[in-house]
């Protein structure tokens, strides 16, 4: 494959016309919406219509008049279309980790009222995304369960046992890229009789999932990523209608009411998933959010009656091959693969291990590529995996010309050993 391969099959794109509805800066390859999405064009207008237009003349009246109050579930049936849940069943609210606090303590409930007192496990991965697990680890604490984590999925089938009442998992790592078989493993965990959490952060907007058709039983995830909402966007949250109407979350605010404008002083949970909002909702913010959710609905014009995110994991798992058989075929020796090769077992984002980590700093590779307008990431490793050079490919913006440039970039940086410049070294706060 050579830079005219990736011209033309940019030409050809079905999806090229997407990239128009972002704003992106000049002369950069930007390879972290797997950590932060790029600004939707769309954005900056909505904010100051809802800023100066709902907020400066409508005011208060704005909570009617806008629709202000009923934007946590509005938003939540859009991000339904994305993730295999129904109208109804999501809102979005809050941040990752208070959602993640309130499912997990949701479906320990289930299993204290069941009476259960063998019952009194937390599974997850020792690699889970450490917020998750700090989480899990206070919840645990306070209510007598124990948190038992495993070094691999191959350890599931021995850490399912009668004692696990919840299973708490990422469905696509955060570091390697590696990706759950969400089906099976809920029905894995069911056989067992244990509930399953799935964090969706590095899936929503990314990959097809389907959390109706795999019979879990609650999900979160946050909106900041591949739905674009912006730096520290709303979150979201689906329970499963079997759960969602019995069991209360222990953050009970006034907008998870059934009646909030009754203010009566005792709580009465709302019906279904409104149960699992708390306090006043950050309107900006959702708002914003949902300039980034329609930029990825924009996709199901492409794939309508499979939905969008059919055709935006068919241009992605496209642009991860290339870029893993560039990388092979012009840095041979220099790196190995650490996503999975394997489709059914990679999310977006393709993660790189230096062969001789003794030969090169992957931090430094990092800061030398993002100096040129490369933007990955870095990820310190751990005893399981090596320190990796990580880049997200969202295929609502990114070309193949980009995955080109992104790796000739990186052979440059090898060959000119520019990475061994000292300010490339010095790690930062915030890397």
């Amino acid at each position: 494959m050579n830079l005219d391969d990736c011209r033309a099959l940019d030409r050809a794109d079905p999806l090229r016309d997407l990239r128009a509805q972002f704003t992106l800066p000049a002369d950069v390859i930007y390879l972290d919406g797997n950590s932060l999405g790029v600004l939707p064009a769309a954005a900056p207008a909505r904010i100051a219509a809802v800023v100066a237009e709902e907020w400066g003349q409508g005011l208060i009246r704005s909570w009617n008049s806008a629709s202000w109050f009923d934007l946590p579930q509005r938003l939540g049936d859009k991000l339904a279309r994305l993730i295999g849940a129904a109208p109804g069943e999501v809102v979005c609210t809050d941040s990752t980790s208070i959602n993640l606090y309130k499912v997990l303590f949701a479906a320990t409930s289930q299993v204290l009222e069941y009476g259960d007192d063998a019952r009194r496990t937390v599974v997850s991965e020792r690699s889970n995304f450490p917020t998750d697990l700090y989480i899990a680890e206070s919840l645990c604490r306070e209510r007598g369960f124990t948190l038992r984590l495993i070094d691999s999925v191959d350890a599931l089938p021995t850490a399912l046992t009668a004692e696990v009442a919840v299973l708490m998992l990422t469905h696509v790592n955060y570091r390697t890229g590696a990706m759950h078989d969400m089906k099976a493993v809920t029905a894995a965990a069911h056989a067992v009789g244990a509930l399953t959490v799935w964090d969706l952060a590095h899936s929503a907007g990314a990959v097809p999932v389907a959390l109706n058709d795999s019979d879990a039983d609650y999900a979160i995830g946050c909106g900041y990523k591949y739905l674009n909402g912006g730096p520290g966007a709303p979150a979201f949250v689906w329970v499963h209608t079997r759960h969602a109407g019995r069991f209360e979350q222990p953050l009970s605010g006034w907008w998870g009411h059934a009646a909030p404008f009754e203010f009566t002083p005792h709580y009465r949970p709302a019906p279904g998933v409104g149960r699992y909002l708390c306090g006043t909702q950050p309107i900006v913010s959702l708002s914003a959010l949902e300039c980034g959710l329609d930029t990825v609905l924009a996709a199901e014009a492409f794939d309508g009656e499979a939905g969008a995110m059919s055709a935006l994991r068919t241009k992605s798992l496209a642009l991860t091959d290339a870029f893993i058989a560039l990388v092979e075929a012009r840095c041979p020796g220099r790196f190995t693969l650490v996503t999975p090769r394997d489709h059914a077992q990679r999310g977006s984002q393709v993660c790189l291990a230096l062969q001789d980590a003794a030969s090169a700093s992957a931090y430094a590779i990092v800061q030398a590529l993002i100096a040129r307008g490369v933007i990955g990431d870095f990820r310190a490793g751990d005893a399981q995996v090596p320190d990796i050079l990580r880049f997200g490919f969202t295929p609502l913006y990114l070309r193949f010309e980009d995955v080109w440039q992104s790796v000739e970039h990186l052979v440059q940086v090898l060959e000119s050993e520019e990475w061994k410049r000292p300010e490339f070294n010095r790690k930062n706060a915030v890397t």
